[in-house]
This record gives structure tokens, sequence and C-alpha cells, in this order.
């Protein structure tokens, strides 16, 4: 026990200062006013139009990413569980492969393509179509945010698909169920876990996204974590920046515990 505490030691200190600590400035700072006193006013500023705006942009935005990637990725992924081998792996992979590349650096690349001068324009005047202006609009930010969280949605459901015994699939065909009773008495509530999973894995980072709106949105598009981020680094008004960052954390919380009593095969917490 000695011998795994210690090992535990260096984790424990990198924990304590860069989660707890963290934490506790931001609760700090979040329920007090400039002069240190307990207030609830940056909580409650959440109800103030352009903080409440900024919130429905996020959640609208947020849940619009989540349902795009659900629709790409469980098709995607009940395909991959079927053929499990050598092929399903490569393709995997390609998924799992612009993770290993910095983030800032992907939703830059994506900026290229979807400028007016961009890649996207180009192979549009190529073949004598229109420009499509998308670049500094919601659906950038919605292009953005499906492009980098996508792998979150697919890997849980693929994850959750190659545990359902075939053998369950094989006696329902054996009983005379047909491919659509299959899916849905079976595969699709099986799944479920992975579904959940993913949704809370989309949704969760999502709403707190401001580095993409930055960059796609051109500052356009006001959400939650752009006002955060400004409160921050432009106001320098850290109690309403922690007072709002509170109010995210509570979604977040609300997240987790759904995630927790759903996901009861750990589908999500390999990822993180």
């Amino acid at each position: 026990m000695k011998k795994q505490t210690f090992l535990a030691g260096p984790y424990l200190i990198w924990a304590a200062g860069f989660i707890i600590l963290p934490l506790f400035m931001i609760l700090f700072y979040g329920l007090t006013n400039g002069e240190g006193s307990f207030t609830l006013s940056n909580l409650f500023a959440i109800g103030d139009p352009i903080h409440f705006r900024a919130l429905g942009q996020s959640l609208l935005i947020a849940f619009g990413s989540t349902v795009i990637s659900l629709i790409i990725s469980y098709p995607l992924a009940y395909i991959l569980s079927k053929s499990q081998g050598s092929k399903s792996g490569i393709i995997i992979m390609m998924f799992i492969l612009p993770m290993w590349i910095n983030f800032m650096l992907r939703v830059l690349a994506l900026q290229m393509i979807l400028a007016n001068t961009g890649i996207l324009n180009a192979i549009l005047g190529f073949f004598g179509l229109p420009p499509a202006h998308i670049l500094y609009s919601r659906t950038a930010i919605l292009i953005g945010m499906t492009y980098d969280y996508l792998p979150f949605m697919i890997l849980p459901i693929y994850n959750a698909m190659c545990k359902i015994d075939r053998a369950l699939v094989d006696a329902a065909a054996d009983l005379g169920a047909g491919r659509l009773t299959t899916f849905r008495q079976i595969i699709l509530p099986l799944s479920m876990p992975g579904v959940i999973s993913g949704i809370i894995m989309v949704f969760i980072p999502s709403i707190s996204e401001f580095a993409i709106a930055d960059i796609l949105g051109g500052s356009k598009i006001l959400l939650i974590g752009n006002v955060i981020e400004q409160e921050f680094t432009l106001a320098s008004n850290w109690n309403l920046g922690s007072g709002l960052s509170i109010v995210l954390m509570i979604f977040i919380f609300i997240s987790m515990a759904i995630m927790n009593r759903t996901d009861a095969d750990g589908e999500a917490q390999m990822l993180f």
C-alpha cells in the first residue's frame, strides 16, 4: 500500500496544483465581488440578456454538432463493428490520427479550407459552381466542432457495438426476427451506453468552446465560452468570469451524473 501511495504521489501533486487549486480559485472568485465579500450576483449574471443569448447560442450549436456527429457516427460504427478486421482498424485509425495533431492547427487548416479564397471554393470554381461563403458564420463553427469532436462520438459507439454478443443476433435470426427487428430489439438497446457516452463527450466540450468560434466565427458569433474568455483576458473581471464558469460547471456536472448512471461499461472513461 505504501508503495502504491508513493507511486501515486506525482499525480496527487499534479492534481492538487493544476486541478484542485484552480477549481477552488474559480469558486472563490465566482462567489465573491471585487472587495472579497460573498455574493451570488456573478452566478445570476447568466440571466443578463447578452450572457443568456450567448448561452443559448452555445447550447444550440453544441446540440447541433452533437446531433450531426451522432448521425454520422452511428451508421459508420455499426458497419465497422460488423466487419471487424484490418480494414475496420484502418478506418478507425483514420479518425484517431487527426487527434494527434495540435488542436489549433486543425482549426486553422479548416479555416483555409472554408475561406472565400480557400480550397473548397477553388474546387467549386473548378467545376463551374458558385462559391460558398461559409467562413465566419454559425455553419463554419458547427462544421469545426463536428470535425474536431467526431472521434469522441465514433469510438464509444464502436466499442459498445463490438461488445455485443453475436450469439444474440444469431439467436434472433433463428427465431425468425428480421434485420429491422433485430436492430430495434437487440443492437440499439445494447449500444445505448456508447451512444449516451458519445453524446456527453461531444456536448460537454462543445458547449464551452471558444477557440473555434474565434477562428471560424471571426468573433461575430458570441458563445458563452467567448464571454468567459473575454471577462478574464480583456475585462480582467475574474469574478464575473468565474461566476459564469461555475454555471457551465453545473451543466457539466449534471451531464457527468447522467453519464455515470447510463455508462455502466465505462465507454467514456477509456478516452479521458
